[in-house]
């Protein structure tokens, strides 16, 4: 009797087998030898499941960011005022829990700059609608709940593109010493101008 093999979840076990040779070593400078050999399969499986080395980045990237969403669902939920929901949002790209997926996601994102690949480009672009939605929400809530003032909402694209712009500054440079500060301040000096009084 032939074994039947669940396809997406060998191909979730192969990413997740590789993701510490991953960390370590970076996708640029590990052979798919050592991936099959950290997976317990052989060079051949790999190729059965995957096209290339960054394929299995963006399938490590998909499956890490579904468990990131879990959490910081969890996280949110916990907090009461849309300032601290705000900030525990885009803890991301400093809090140590999120070090891993922030490594992984550097890589995943230099493979996507580099490529153009339409599944990566709707992948980033999903995350990008889900994201601003979910920070949409979290505003509308802040209004509804009379913490801000309407016109509140017209800044989410803002505050999305100064996160992303300083912690691309922050690896990239030597120009920003600490992160959270730097994200805090800013979202801080934002909502004493958002906040009702």
């Amino acid at each position: 009797m032939a074994i039947i093999v669940d396809k997406e979840q060998k191909k979730r076990d192969i990413a997740l087998g590789t993701k510490q040779l991953i960390l370590n070593d970076g996708i640029n400078n590990i052979t798919i030898s050592q991936i099959a050999k950290a997976a317990n399969i052989g060079k051949g499986t790999v190729y059965e499941y995957f096209k290339n080395k960054d394929e299995i980045v963006f399938e490590l990237v998909e499956i890490l960011m579904q468990e990131h969403n879990k959490q910081k669902e969890a996280r949110l939920n916990k907090l009461t005022s849309t300032r601290e929901k705000v900030k525990s949002f885009f803890s991301f790209f400093y809090v140590d829990e999120d070090k891993e997926l922030r490594e992984i996601y550097k890589q995943f994102t230099a493979i996507a700059l580099s490529s153009i690949n339409e599944d990566m480009l709707n992948f980033q672009t999903e995350c990008y609608i889900l994201y601003e939605k979910w920070m949409q929400n979290i505003i509308d809530e802040g209004i509804k709940n009379n913490e801000l003032k309407p016109r509140a909402k017209n800044l989410i694209m803002g505050i999305f593109a100064f996160t992303q712009g300083v912690f691309i500054m922050s690896v990239t440079t030597n120009a920003i010493k600490n992160l959270q500060q730097k994200i805090d301040t800013q979202i801080d000096i934002l909502f004493d101008l958002m906040e009702k009084k």
